[in-house]
């Protein structure tokens, strides 16, 4: 069986500029460039702030209707590391899917999620959405990566990812990003934020 190959590699210039946006845009800096879906050793600070949100993961998983969490980790649909990722609410206008998937509407805030164990990406990633729902951010972008693992055959976090915004409530689209901001390593996510319609802007 011949080797796999990430494809993830992309031109200098254009992977300097990402990088360089990412930057700009205060985007945690990455540490890897693979996605481990096991556990690895954090320092305390970690520790003790991955508990708190457990705890608060756990203590809003189920409402008073008994509403599972937004993020529960059942069976996922694989994707490969080029497969493009796409997805909108029914009622969302088609000029503004076309927008976001044209990078057309400037993203607010993002998400590196390289190098953390799926449960560390699921926290990370209902913190980040329920701040920048909080903030009335209108998109961000979330950075999921497209490399294999040792323990799977396609890409743990990117395929979760796209398992678990579609849970969202407050996820009215996203879709892979442009080569300058990660291509399909990355999604737009274009959010309905209180205050404001995107539905309408």
């Amino acid at each position: 069986m011949p080797p796999r190959h990430d494809d993830s590699s992309d031109d200098g210039d254009d992977f300097n500029a990402f990088r360089a946006a990412l930057k700009q845009a205060g985007v945690r800096k990455i540490t890897s460039n693979r996605a481990d879906p096991g556990r690895k050793p954090l320092s305390r600070d970690e520790q003790a702030r991955l508990a708190a949100r457990r705890a608060a993961a756990s203590e809003a998983s189920t409402d008073s209707l008994g509403t599972p969490s937004r993020t529960t980790d059942g069976q996922v649909e694989p994707v490969t590391p080029s497969q493009l990722l796409d997805f909108a609410v029914p009622d969302l206008p088609y000029r503004q899917r076309q927008r976001l998937k044209r990078g057309e509407i400037a993203w607010e805030a993002g998400l590196d999620l390289h190098g953390y164990t799926l449960e560390q990406a699921r926290l990370e990633l209902e913190s980040f959405i329920d701040d920048a729902i909080a903030r009335r951010s209108r998109c961000v972008l979330v950075v999921h990566g497209k490399a294999w693992t040792g323990m799977a055959d396609h890409p743990i976090i990117k395929s979760h990812v796209n398992a678990w915004l579609r849970q969202w409530p407050d996820v009215l689209a996203f879709t892979s990003s442009l080569e300058l901001d990660g291509g399909s390593g990355a999604v737009y996510v274009l959010l309905r934020s209180k205050g404001r319609d995107p539905l309408l802007d």
